[in-house]
């Protein structure tokens, strides 16, 4: 049949992550991908850089080695080599979850020493991450529907708050923060995504958010919210020196907290690969998210060598990849390049900087909700008729949500246990896997467990007339 009508064999036929797209559509589709996640990648040295006593053209040096060390992290995950990579379309960038005790580092040394202590620091933790990764990966079959649903919810709904943050302007200290100009910004921009994801078709549709962050900029500047100091003090190549702030030195309080903050973004890292393998079709293994993790930690590892801080998955990246159904990890290859490109040229990252915070917070809302659409989606193959599997959610969501909500609800608590506690996502997944275990993989949990047949979803029963064998739910994408 398939000689008859010119098609090839299913077998033959490449999935869509491993297809490469026309340059044009890939260069478009990867620069999407880099406005998305731009402000996340710079706003790490833009806290840090300040609390280790940086002078503003320092810490612009040290936002130029975010975006190259992220673009090192980013090629590694997507086209990877030997056991490393996922090989996905997965953003890797400078994580939040370093932010505070990296702050804490900074204030408890003094100048000169700070960022050298960071960097010796996040060197150990990458390599005890890269040589946890085997055995971190095997904890994969804890991740069922109910667990990914639940994380990947979490995930939207804990960066929604960022986009709101960047609608109001980014900086609450400012005087136009939450200024009537910024919010119209916002929601101008967010009127504009879904005007054009509504009337564009093909391949316009793919890039209605960037075409949006154009026209929002473009409004942007009669309105008098564009910067373009930065574009003008800006150096044409700037490469970041090795150890441009000098060899890392190696503290144990330091190395203790960054390896409790490796941890964190492994486990951010985990349950963001099996959201994204649910979006793309390709559902993340145990060796697709050993070699992610490989990823996250030699990205991680290499980093300071270039003025970089620990690096893990972008979430809002996936939110880009389930709106824009563009799932071929070349794509984010080439966002790769250009972020590379970016750290290797100051003029060019300043170009990208050029969108204002509350155009990029408007297009953010539609991005970060679409992750938490795709996390609704994914709980609904997660058998919730279950009064346990609801309980589970219900539970693992109140708990991520204490950080969103109550921001100072864990004031009081010993500053080392804020690096988990103050993520909803990460306190989330924990809740969710280990209330899953207790109600599912325990006591008559087990016994339920095992009385289903292999490669079965023990969470999802099969439809009446069928074997649980043939259940499809296991298989349900949540791009579907």
């Amino acid at each position: 049949m398939a000689a008859i009508t010119g098609q090839k064999p299913e077998a033959d036929r490449k999935h869509p992550v491993d297809e490469t797209l026309p340059p044009l559509k890939m260069f478009t589709s990867g620069l999407q991908h880099v406005a998305a996640m731009y402000a996340g990648v710079v706003a790490p040295p833009m806290i840090v850089g300040p609390a280790c006593g940086l002078s503003a053209t320092e810490t612009a040096f040290l936002m130029g080695a975010s975006l190259f060390t992220a673009g090192i992290a980013t090629l590694l995950q997507t086209l990877g080599f030997w056991k490393v990579g996922a090989r996905l379309p997965f953003v890797n960038g400078v994580s939040f979850a370093g932010v505070t005790p990296m702050v804490a580092i900074g204030k408890a040394q003094s100048p000169h020493h700070a960022l050298p202590v960071i960097f010796g620091a996040v060197i150990v933790a990458g390599v005890l991450g890269f040589l946890l990764a085997p055995y971190f990966s095997k904890l994969v079959r804890f991740f069922p529907p109910v667990v990914t649903g639940t994380v990947i919810t979490l995930i939207g709904v804990s960066l929604l708050p960022v986009a709101f943050n960047w609608s109001q302007g980014g900086n609450s200290r400012a005087p136009d923060y939450g200024s009537l100009t910024n919010i119209g910004m916002a929601a101008l921009t967010f009127l504009i995504v879904l005007v054009l994801r509504r009337v564009l078709r093909g391949f316009l549709q793919q890039i209605a958010i960037l075409l949006g962050l154009v026209v929002g900029t473009l409004i942007a500047v009669p309105v008098g919210i564009t910067d373009f100091s930065t574009l003008a003090k800006a150096d044409l190549i700037g490469f970041p020196t090795p150890f441009h702030f000098g060899a890392p030195q190696f503290d144990l309080a330091a190395i203790v907290s960054m390896c409790i903050v490796m941890l964190v973004c492994m486990t951010e890292s985990t349950a963001d690969m099996l959201a994204l393998g649910r979006i793309v079709d390709r559902p993340a293994d145990e060796r697709t998210i050993e070699g992610g993790l490989r990823a996250d930690t030699l990205g991680t590892a290499l980093s300071p060598f270039f003025n970089g801080f620990a690096n893990s998955a972008f979430a809002q990246n996936i939110g880009l990849v389930a709106m824009t159904k563009v799932r071929s990890r070349y794509v984010v290859a080439t966002s790769g390049l250009i972020l590379l490109v970016l750290g290797l040229s100051p003029v060019a990252a300043s170009v990208i900087s050029l969108v204002p915070l509350p155009v990029l917070g408007g297009a953010g809302i539609v991005l970060f909700g679409s992750v938490a659409a795709s996390g609704i989606q994914t709980l609904a193959s997660a058998a919730m008729e279950k009064g346990d599997n609801a309980l589970i959610v219900a539970a693992s969501v109140g708990i991520g949500l204490i950080p969103i909500a109550a921001p100072d609800f864990y004031h009081h608590l010993p500053k080392n246990l804020l690096v988990v506690l103050d993520s909803g996502i990460s306190t989330g997944c924990l809740v969710a896997i280990v209330l899953n275990l207790a109600f599912n993989h325990l006591g008559q949990g087990a016994a339920r467990e095992a009385a289903v047949p292999p490669g079965a979803d023990p969470q999802i029963p099969p439809p009446p007339g069928r074997g649980a064998a043939d259940d499809p739910g296991e298989t349900v994408s949540a791009s579907a």
